[in-house]
């Protein structure tokens, strides 16, 4: 085969991922987030129930999250997992998370690394603050969130549905192993 011939089969292959991938981005409506967040409320051990799969989650059964709030205006960040399995090693993970200005802090940017921020929206809540939906708009990240560590099945399938709503990859969600929190 000729130089120029292979050239221009290469040149074809590139632009026919280029649209592919750019067939399958999606775009979505503005991502809706609770009225309002009382921090105070807010604050205290969360675990994880289901998720999106992150890179930095990889192997990780017993996740949980503490939140505190600092008297500088921010909310400290505790997250915590076992790597591997249920009785792995654990591992956690401290960072700052930033109320948005004009959100009632119902979006939050979360910093683990400096200078690097992430979004944490709260796209539902329970009144009593006994379960949370929280998302990002890019729909690339998503928790499932319950003060305790097991939710009740009929709550978990109407967040489910609601974050498929609004756009989230549900088909993607990863229930989390929270085993060594329920095993008695």
């Amino acid at each position: 085969m000729k130089k120029q011939t292979k050239l221009w089969l290469a040149a074809g292959a590139v632009l026919a991922g280029a649209a592919i991938i750019s067939s399958r981005s999606r775009t979505h409506a503005p991502l809706q987030t609770v009225p309002h967040l009382d921090l105070d409320k807010y604050k205290g051990r969360w675990y994880e129930i289901a998720r999106l799969p992150q890179r930095f989650e990889k192997g990780c059964h017993c996740v949980y999250a503490e939140y505190s709030l600092n008297p500088e205006g921010y909310v400290d960040v505790k997250n915590t997992c076992r790597k591997g399995d249920p009785y792995g090693k654990e591992d956690s993970a401290t960072g700052k998370a930033f109320p948005v200005e004009g959100s009632s802090n119902s979006k939050l940017q979360v910093q683990f690394f400096w200078p690097f921020r992430g979004d944490y929206w709260i796209l539902e809540l329970d009144t009593e603050y006994t379960y949370a939906l929280v998302g990002a708009p890019d729909r690339e990240s998503l928790w499932v969130l319950s003060r305790t560590p097991t939710l009740n099945q009929d709550v978990l399938e109407r967040l489910v549905h609601l974050a498929d709503q609004k756009g989230f990859p549900v088909e993607k969600l990863l229930l989390t192993d929270q085993s060594c929190f329920t095993q008695g």
